[in-house]
C-alpha cells in the first residue's frame, strides 16, 4: 500500500512469474495503463491512485477502500499477440503408426534449453498424421500458448518431444496416437481414435 508500505503481494516468494495480458480487463486499470510501452528486462515502479485500482471497494484485509498502490514490476518478457499471416508456411510429414516420438529441429534456437517440467510459451500447429491435414493452429489468436511439460498437465508426447529445444527454435514433432490422443480421439473430433498427431512447435519463452 502506498500509504503505509504494507507489502499485500510478492511473486517473488513463489519462484515464478505473475502472467498478465493488458487491456483484456484482467487485471487493475493502473496496470492496464501503466506497464503499456514496458519492455522485456527492464524494472517499473507503479504508483497507482485508488480509481484505477481497488477504489471505494478495497481487496481483502489488506487494500482498504480508497488505498493506492505501488508495485516494483520486473519484466521477464513482453509476449504480442502473432497474425495469421506470421505463421510459418511448413510441410508436415504424414505418419501412421508411429511408435515413439520423434523430434526434428527446423530451426534452431539461441535461448536457453527446455526442461521437462518448465511452464513452456509457444506456437503451435497441429495436423492429423495420416493425412496431414492442419486441424489447429495458435498462430492469429489471443497469444502464445502457455503448456505445463509435467506428465497429465499436457499431452505425454509433448511433455516427451519439447524439451532439449531452445527458446528461439521451431521443432517438428511426430507423435504416436498412444502419446497423443489415443484411442478416443480428440474431444473436438479434429483428430480420430488411433490417429498420430504431428506438431511444429515454435518456442517462445521458457520458465
Amino acid at each position: 500500500r502506498s500509504e503505509d508500505g504494507t507489502e499485500f503481494d510478492n511473486s517473488y516468494d513463489r519462484g515464478e512469474p505473475f502472467t498478465v495480458q493488458l487491456g483484456g480487463g484482467q487485471v487493475i486499470k493502473g496496470w492496464d495503463q501503466g506497464l503499456v510501452g514496458a519492455k522485456t528486462g527492464g524494472q517499473y515502479q507503479l504508483d497507482i491512485p485508488a480509481d484505477l485500482a481497488y477504489g471505494d471497494q478495497g481487496a481483502g484485509e489488506t487494500i482498504k477502500p480508497g488505498d493506492a498502490l505501488t508495485f516494483v514490476v520486473d519484466v521477464r518478457m513482453v509476449l504480442h499477440p502473432s497474425s495469421a499471416d506470421d505463421q510459418p508456411d511448413v510441410d508436415a510429414p504424414k505418419s501412421t503408426g508411429a511408435t515413439e516420438v520423434a523430434t526434428k529441429d527446423l530451426v534452431e534456437g539461441d535461448g536457453s534449453e527446455i526442461v521437462e517440467g518448465e511452464n513452456v510459451y509457444l506456437e503451435l500447429i497441429a495436423f492429423r498424421g495420416d493425412t496431414g491435414e492442419q486441424v489447429d493452429t495458435s498462430w492469429g489468436k489471443d497469444g502464445p500458448w502457455l503448456l505445463q511439460l509435467t506428465e497429465g498437465q499436457t499431452l505425454a508426447g509433448l511433455v516427451q518431444g519439447i524439451p532439449g529445444m531452445k527458446v528461439g527454435g521451431r521443432r517438428q514433432i511426430i507423435i504416436p496416437a498412444a502419446d497423443a490422443f489415443g484411442s478416443d480421439g480428440s474431444q473436438d473430433g479434429k483428430i480420430p481414435a488411433n490417429v498420430d498427431l504431428v506438431v511444429v512447435i515454435d518456442a517462445v519463452y521458457a520458465y
